[in-house]
């Protein structure tokens, strides 16, 4: 359990690693678009917003335990297919990039309070703001590409990046100190966030 403890922060440090050197905000309206299964799942990787929110679902989700390992990211991949559909329907959503931006505050803030939030407000939570993670990815969803193979590109790429939050939220087990790691990595998404919705604003 020592071992497992000493690898935390060398796996977090790694995911923040990867993404920090993912290109910021190519994932946004008003970038060249992208098709195709491939395309659709190397955009989520291309913006840091997105990474760390989705990360972070991953991280909330083991953090709750139980069936929120489950439940919440299938809460965010549900409402995100919802935003990406308002997205290629040209259905206009107010303050898209600050809400993305909000979401990693937010996400990092529930993480890191003390107690686990309760598994229906984690749902709601993280749905609430898949609309504008998945409206920003179906905005640029091409016209003449194959927009359900960009879709299930998009929802891919989050699923991996749950299942990493998830994996590395996990492999810190119950101990009081990993918690606190958690809780830890939970600021440090808080204040990122903070960052990037200086840049949104």
């Amino acid at each position: 359990m020592t071992s497992r403890l000493a690898s935390l922060p060398a796996r977090l440090a790694l995911v923040t690693a990867m993404g920090l050197a993912a290109t910021p905000a190519l994932a946004h309206p008003g970038h060249e678009p992208a098709a195709g299964l491939t395309q659709g799942f190397l955009h989520p990787l291309s913006g840091l917003d997105h990474v760390l929110a989705m990360v972070a679902v991953g991280l909330i989700a083991a953090r709750i335990g139980g069936r929120a390992r489950v439940l919440v990211p299938l809460s965010f991949l549900g409402m995100m297919a919802v935003g990406g559909a308002l997205g290629v329907a040209s259905i206009g959503l107010p303050f898209v990039e600050i809400g993305i931006a909000l979401s990693v505050v937010v996400l990092g803030a529930a993480l890191a309070l003390r107690p686990a939030l309760p598994l229906a407000a984690a749902m709601a939570l993280v749905g609430a703001f898949a609309v504008f993670h998945g409206h920003a990815h179906g905005a640029e969803m091409p016209e003449t590409g194959s927009g359900l193979a960009y879709g299930l590109g998009f929802l891919g790429a989050t699923a991996l990046l749950h299942a990493v939050g998830l994996g590395l939220g996990l492999s810190a087990g119950r101990l009081v100190q990993s918690l606190t790691a958690l809780r830890v990595t939970g600021a440090a998404l808080a204040v990122a966030g903070l960052g990037l919705l200086a840049g949104a604003v």
